[in-house]
């Protein structure tokens, strides 16, 4: 295996470099966002992964550029920044991502923009990607790509006419991905096309840190079960998004680079898998069946009315 650094990348099918490691901060607070993004960069840090829906893309910003604005040697080019369009369809998504860029503006472009799920229908889903490729285009974003695909989601696109029109690649597929949901179907497809998985959860929000094989290979490696679970999915090829607002846990998760686990051991934790998904409560969203788009609506108005009223806003 290529020895990982913290430093390691990998290149995306758009021909940019992507960070292997990167603070996540979903339900981080936007008044506490600033600090832990800056902390983090101060840590070793340079992927950040954002969205639409967590309401802290300006805070992420904010910390980048106080960051990048205390040392004359660093640059923009040093940083990873990516967000995600929530709402579905082709005016809204612009509309939406233009809100997004305007919060970050002073970074110059978005790294990766990607579509946060896949909980509508296939018009829907293809009139957001237009409207992403348009985003590329116009030097908004470098990369594009998707989130809480499945195999079906993405050979739609890829058969799709909007799709063939640009053959902008995409670049990313970001999904829950640890030990005890280890989706081999759907990553194997991933590595055939060159697509990267980026696996988010890959902590399991703590609920399996204390798995009985999980800790016996932490206390064999001097690692914590966490390290471990990071580590796993960093030698299956991932790009690991832990998240955290505590400094402690942010220099915990980013100290993964000086040990390596071995092969029986990894074999086990791989074993572990039993298609346990902390995101259980929206349905496995890989495989979520298409809907209307007035049930697609109905749907944001029940479970995210902030968003939906945005979708309603543009209308």
């Amino acid at each position: 295996m290529t020895q990982l650094t913290a430093t390691t990348s990998y290149k995306q099918l758009s021909g940019y470099e992507i960070p292997i490691i990167a603070l996540g901060v979903w339900q981080a607070p936007a008044d506490v966002t600033r600090k832990v993004v800056y902390d983090a960069l101060n840590i070793g840090y340079r992927h950040i992964d954002s969205a639409q829906a967590y309401r802290n893309e300006k805070e992420v910003g904010e910390g980048i550029l106080q960051w990048l604005s205390e040392d004359p040697s660093r640059k923009r080019s040093d940083i990873f920044y990516t967000t995600k369009v929530f709402l579905h369809g082709y005016e809204v998504a612009k509309d939406t991502v233009k809100e997004s860029f305007e919060k970050v503006k002073d970074l110059e472009y978005i790294d990766l923009i990607l579509i946060h799920n896949a909980r509508s229908n296939k018009k829907l889903r293809l009139e957001t990607w237009k409207a992403l490729q348009e985003f590329v285009e116009d030097g908004t974003t470098r990369s594009i790509g998707v989130s809480n695909w499945g195999i079906k989601h993405l050979d739609e696109l890829f058969d799709s006419d909007v799709y063939k029109a640009k053959n902008i690649p995409v670049s990313v597929n970001q999904v829950e991905l640890h030990p005890f949901l280890v989706r081999s179907q759907l990553t194997d497809y991933l590595a055939e096309k060159g697509i990267i998985a980026e696996a988010y959860s890959p902590l399991t929000h703590a609920l399996r840190l204390d798995d009985e094989t999980v800790v016996a290979i932490a206390k064999k490696y001097n690692k914590s079960p966490a390290q471990i679970l990071i580590r796993w999915g960093l030698q299956r090829g991932f790009v690991s998004l832990p998240k955290t607002v505590t400094h402690s846990r942010l220099v915990e998760n980013y100290e993964v680079f000086d040990f390596e686990i071995g092969k029986e051991d990894q074999e086990k934790l791989t074993s572990l898998d039993e298609n346990w998904t902390f995101s259980k409560r929206f349905g496995d969203q890989l495989y979520i069946n298409d809907i209307t788009d007035e049930q697609y609506e109905a749907q944001l108005n029940e479970n995210f009315p902030e968003l939906y009223s945005l979708l309603t806003k543009k209308a």
